[in-house]
């Protein structure tokens, strides 16, 4: 068990190195990404993101008597959303990936400041799904009462 009480920045070890699926390059391109997709995100779920996107597909909607209901007309509604959605992944994955690296962040901080806490779940994140299963069969042995809690302990230590 580690010394729990230690604020010291050398003992934390949760910050994911750059080989890390989860960590954030600190470069000025990376930086501004992260910017213009919090940013767009934080629209794109706005009541004025929906009112426009609903007023988008009314006047399309009402366009199509005017177009005859052509198929221009149809590929203009398709090519748009299209557009819309593939890019919007990408951001809305931005910005997924930063909530969650801030989430296990923080959990990481409960685990280590937390003294029954076991240690060996800080970083769990990176774990194959194999070792992920193993663990929650632990953890649900332990919930039932079939297992002593030593279990998770045991189970841990292969990842770590």
């Amino acid at each position: 068990m580690t010394n729990k009480s230690s604020n010291s920045t050398d003992e934390l070890q949760t910050i994911p190195d750059t080989s890390s699926p989860a960590y954030a390059a600190g470069s000025p391109i990376t930086r501004a990404f992260d910017r213009f997709a919090s940013a767009v995100t934080r629209w794109a779920g706005s009541p004025l993101a929906f009112a426009f996107a609903v007023l988008s597909v009314v006047v399309w909607g009402v366009t199509g008597p005017i177009f005859h209901y052509s198929e221009t007309w149809q590929l203009v509604i398709n090519t748009g959303t299209t557009i819309v959605t593939f890019v919007m992944v990408f951001l809305i994955q931005q910005s997924q990936n930063k909530d969650s690296v801030a989430l296990h962040l923080k959990l990481n901080e409960l685990i280590s400041t937390h003294r029954a806490a076991n240690d060996k779940l800080i970083g769990i994140e990176d774990a194959s799904e194999d070792e992920l299963r193993r663990l929650a069969a632990a953890y649900l042995r332990i919930a039932s009462g079939t297992a002593p809690g030593s279990d998770i302990k045991d189970s841990t230590t292969k990842h770590a």
